[in-house]
């Protein structure tokens, strides 16, 4: 692990050790390979992985923050604070289809939200082998939840001592897995001056050494015997010839103290204008001693790397072919050893063996020697801040390779395939590698490592389409496919601008912009189909423009607008099965060209937001007919009484049409008044006409004074006959407001709250029948109440109380306590009193993202007497 925990985060080591300690527990407990904690951070609504143990950090890039509102599984445990369980892929798939989408690989997973009081702070995770049966992880789950409520406890009074500090903004620690066995290779950097006799030992190496930098007399005597004190003598030989230019061919092998093994690989590093060097590595390879010195004999390559990405093992052949000297190899993150390795193909196949248990094969073109070294580092794959590595280790560059390694370095298979299985262990993968000429049947057409001047791999791209294209299923407005694209399209491409046109009666209007100076998109909002700008021309000709820098741009526009001197820019048209839609543009921080394969998915994936913007306009246009009708069907006044004040409240779903079958109504009933709740099945265009068929029924029926029995009943026989496929639930109460004595009748509906005028509120468990629409032969008995003058009467749909992965009892339950805190109205309330409550009790819900139902609640009151002045 590298930095320090003062680096890795503002409130330093007490935040991060509990982090680590509740990962590195779980991941036990939880009968997994790897985990971590993800934590909320200081920018609304987004969550960051503080800690992951068991995976190369710069692997999971993708998931180091992840929105708290996206179909994840950690943003569900997050959100909505409920575990999260998935033995398997095909699980995962049907649950949560982006997120296989992205890791579709045969694991298991379980998600903890971690709470302390009323606050979540993050989700405690555990990456495990697949299992069949749910049960199996299950067995687990309880020992992991136990942990997250302890870490959730921690967190809870490590912020009561540092306010607004438990939160997460930087790179995630990597941890090394707890691991049974011990054998898993270690290594260690050391440097030595022979001119001046200092020598310079990495924390690692300390720590391999158990010699602690304060008990280090910092002689090449003591490293020597520090490292195999019977074989001191041939170390410090060795040490001198590599001095003067005789480093060993081979890593000399050694028994340390103990008689465990380890490996000394040297060579000089010449630093001009300084003395040489000698630098050198030690690794403890771990139990295989045997097996490591006969894979240096073997004819194909053979590397090991740990579950962190550290080379812990490389043969002489795996050097040659990776075209990297053994001591450039071991002891280093792959990425940086090979920096040509940085491709999405080959990172995908990695991620397979680190998640699975099972071997994987592919095959990869190696680059030229000058490209790899030319090649940039990929962006954004640099090695995450670790806790307690010894810095950066010495660079390659001043490296001086031993004999062995620069002949090996002299045959670099340019060009050629090669062949690579990885098989995974516990603690490290091993993969084999060996020229593909070797292997019968050499895939044919296997994209080859091109250079790119974003330093992104031209490959990136071609791992989105499917991301994308499950996302944008899920997008249903104009707004959420525009945010769809600027999550999964933007990275993909290394793009920091976005801007999205729509087009309507000939003029593009603005949907969306991201990344673009504030006002400068202004001027093109609403341009005519005839102006000379790229945006409006790529999509009267149906043809994408790419510009690779801006004077690129600015020589085919002349005069127009830019908003940054340097970058490049591509812009799409949105065409929808022939059908102009609008425009789509990228916006790029530097110059970068495009290649063919780019362009080819920028294009493909150009259509396929032109479709989702198409449906997307339908729904917008379907959804406001289906709103227009609900708001024509709910009432627009409620029937008033001298000794009664009620009041109501609707909020539509916030998924699909966002338009649903709840409603709410009074209505004179005789000498008294009828309060009415219903919820229709489902939700659109039919649910809202079906309510309005049943409200006006209600309506009819009580009007006429009928019993609350009867009122039911005559409705489930309308329904029935109505035959719209759907059914409702209904609670209906005639109240007398001068007695306060009320009759009612449930029909598969939550039932009412009754606040006392002291304060106390209970449920009232009325019996009732099944709901409307079902059973023609279905009786809803009565039940006689008395309502005391300044009792508070709730009625609301479940969309108010339920909430997925809790039981709705306890939300009827917060729901009661939360009435019962409303605070009592006075002895002749008028007007507002009753409105605030009704605005308390969906406080919570009007500023929720995600609704998924509709809610309906109509509340009541009796007055003490009629209010003065004329009835």
């Amino acid at each position: 692990m590298t930095g320090s925990v003062e680096d890795a985060h503002p409130t330093a080591g007490r935040l991060t050790a509990l982090l680590i300690d509740a990962s590195t527990e779980a991941i036990s407990a939880g009968g997994g390979h790897a985990g971590g904690v993800y934590l909320r951070s200081r920018t609304p609504g987004l969550l960051r992985l503080a800690v992951l143990s068991g995976l190369p950090g710069p692997l999971f890039r993708p998931w180091w923050r992840l929105h708290a509102d996206r179909p994840f599984p950690v943003a569900d445990a997050y959100r909505l604070g409920v575990q999260v369980v998935l033995p398997n892929a095909t699980e995962t798939m049907r649950r949560y289809p982006q997120f296989a989408a992205g890791l579709p690989f045969q694991f298991g997973s379980l998600y903890v939200p971690v709470v302390g009081g009323s606050t979540t702070y993050g989700v405690l995770t555990v990456l495990r082998p697949a299992v069949t049966d749910a049960a199996e992880v299950l067995a687990e789950h309880d020992r992991v939840v136990r942990l997250a409520q302890e870490l959730g406890a921690a967190l809870r009074g490590l912020e009561d001592a540092h306010p607004d500090q438990v939160a997460w903004d930087g790179e995630p620690v990597c941890l090394r897995p707890p691991t049974a066995s011990t054998s898993l290779g270690r290594a260690g950097r050391f440097a030595w001056d022979p001119e001046t006799a200092d020598i310079t030992l990495d924390e690692d190496l300390h720590t391999l050494l158990g010699m602690p930098p304060s008990e280090f007399p910092g002689t090449v005597e003591a490293f020597a015997e520090a490292v195999a004190p019977t074989d001191a003598h041939r170390i410090l030989a060795t040490l001198r010839d590599t001095a003067v230019g005789r480093p060993p061919a081979l890593p000399l092998y050694l028994r340390a103290e103990d008689g465990a093994l380890r490996l000394l690989d040297l060579w000089n590093a010449y630093e001009p204008p300084a003395a040489p060097a000698v630098r050198g590595v030690v690794v403890a390879p771990g139990p295989g001693p045997t097996a490591d010195s006969a894979a240096d004999l073997l004819p194909d390559g053979v590397f090991c790397v740990d579950r962190l990405g550290l080379v812990v093992y490389a043969n002489p052949r795996a050097a040659q072919l990776l075209g990297r000297p053994r001591a450039e190899l071991v002891g280093r993150d792959l990425w940086e050893a090979v920096p040509w390795l940085r491709r999405p193909d080959f990172e995908d196949h990695l991620r397979a063996a680190l998640l699975t248990p099972d071997p994987v094969h592919f095959h990869l073109v190696r680059p030229s020697a000058q490209e790899s070294e030319t090649r940039p580092s990929a962006q954004g794959t640099g090695s995450p801040r670790s806790a307690g590595d010894a810095g950066s280790p010495p660079s390659p560059r001043n490296f001086g390779p031993s004999a062995q390694d620069a002949e090996s370095a002299q045959r670099p298979y340019d060009g050629d395939w090669l062949a690579l299985s990885v098989h995974s262990g516990p603690d490290r993968l091993t993969c084999t590698i060996r020229p593909a000429s070797r292997v019968k049947d050499s895939p044919e057409g296997q994209e080859t490592a091109e250079s790119s001047e974003t330093g992104m791999s031209p490959l990136a791209p071609l791992y989105r389409p499917i991301a994308l294209a499950i996302a944008l299923t899920e997008a249903v407005t104009a707004r959420q496919v525009s945010a769809v694209v600027m999550r999964e399209l933007l990275p993909a491409f290394g793009g920091r601008r976005l801007a999205i046109y729509l087009l309507q009666e000939r003029h593009l209007y603005l949907e969306w912009e991201t990344g673009f100076p504030k006002g400068f998109l202004s001027p093109f909002d609403g341009v005519d189909l005839g102006t000379h700008l790229p945006g409006v021309e790529t999509l009267t000709t149906g043809r994408p423009l790419f510009f690779d820098s801006m004077e690129q741009l600015t020589a085919t526009y002349p005069g127009i607008p830019l908003d940054a001197t340097e970058g490049a820019r591509a812009f799409l048209p949105l065409i929808a099965s022939g059908r102009a839609v609008g425009s789509c543009i990228l916006g790029f921080d530097r110059p970068r060209s495009f290649s063919t394969e780019e362009r080819t998915v920028l294009t493909a994936l150009a259509g396929l937001i032109a479709h989702a913007m198409e449906k997307a306009q339908r729904y917008e246009s379907e959804a406001a007919l289906a709103r227009g009708l609900q708001q024509a069907l709910l009432p627009r006044r409620l029937a008033a009484h001298p000794q009664l004040e009620t009041t109501g409240r609707y909020l539509p779903g916030t998924a699909g049409m966002e338009v649903g079958g709840d409603w709410y109504d009074v209505v004179e009933s005789g000498d008294g008044l009828a309060l009415v709740i219903g919820d229709v099945q489902g939700h659109g265009v039919q649910a809202a006409a079906t309510m309005g068929q049943l409200r006006s029924a209600v309506r009819a029926f009580a009007l006429g004074d009928r019993p609350p029995d009867e009122v039911m009943s005559s409705t489930n026989h309308l329904l029935i006959d109505l035959d719209p496929g759907l059914f409702a639930s209904c609670c209906y109460i005639r109240l007398d407001p001068a007695t306060g004595v009320a009759r009612a009748a449930r029909a598969g509906h939550p039932p009412p709250l009754l606040r006392s005028p002291d304060g106390r509120t209970r449920v009232l468990d009325l019996p009732g029948g099944v709901v409307l629409g079902v059973d023609p032969r279905a009786r809803y008995p009565v039940t006689e109440l008395q309502m005391e003058p300044g009792a508070i009467l709730a009625l609301y749909t479940d969309g108010l109380v339920e909430r997925p992965g809790s039981d709705i009892d306890e939300g009827i339950t917060a729901l009661r306590v939360a009435l019962a805190k409303a605070g009592a109205p006075a002895a002749r309330p008028v007007g507002r009193f009753l409105a605030g409550v009704a605005d308390r009790l969906t406080a919570t819900a009007r500023h929720a993202l995600d609704r998924p139902d509709d809610i309906a609640l109509l509340l009541a009151t009796r007055r003490t007497a009629p209010p003065p002045g004329p009835h």
